[in-house]
C-alpha cells in the first residue's frame, strides 16, 4: 500500500517555473513506477509525465517536452516534475499517481495503469 500526496502547486506568471513534489508513504517506494496527471477545468485528465523506479526511463507528454522534467530521490521517497516555460494552457489541478513495479513507456502514459492517486495540487498560470 501506497499513499502519495503532492505539494508545490501555486499561481506564477506566463514564463515561469514551479516545481511539484510527490512525497509516498511505504518502503517499497523505490519499486513503484511514478506519474503525473493533470485536469483543467471542463477537460480530461490528461498524461504529462512518469518514471519508471530505477529512473532511468521517462516519459512526457508532447505539450510539455522539452519544458518539463520528472526525477525522483528514493532515498526520501519523492518524485519532483520541475515546469518550467509556463503558459496558461497549464493551468490545472496535477495529480500524482504510483504503480508497483515496471510497466510499459506505453502503459506509464495511461491512468488506468496507476493504482494509488494522490488528492491533487492546483498550479495556476496568469497571462
Amino acid at each position: 500500500q501506497v499513499q502519495v500526496e503532492e505539494s508545490g502547486g501555486g499561481l506564477v506568471q506566463t514564463g515561469g517555473s514551479l516545481r511539484l513534489s510527490c512525497a509516498a508513504s511505504g518502503r517499497t517506494f523505490s519499486s513503484y513506477s511514478m506519474g503525473w496527471f493533470r485536469q483543467a477545468p471542463g477537460k480530461e485528465r490528461e498524461f504529462v509525465a512518469a518514471i519508471r523506479w530505477s529512473g532511468g526511463n521517462t516519459a512526457f507528454a508532447d505539450s510539455v517536452k522539452g519544458r518539463f522534467t520528472i526525477s525522483r530521490d528514493n532515498a526520501k521517497n519523492t518524485v519532483y516534475l520541475q515546469m518550467n516555460s509556463l503558459k496558461p494552457e497549464d493551468t490545472a489541478v496535477y495529480y500524482c499517481a504510483a504503480v508497483p513495479g515496471t510497466i510499459s513507456i506505453a502503459a506509464m502514459t495511461r491512468g488506468l495503469s496507476y493504482s494509488y492517486w494522490g488528492q491533487g495540487t492546483q498550479v495556476t498560470v496568469s497571462s
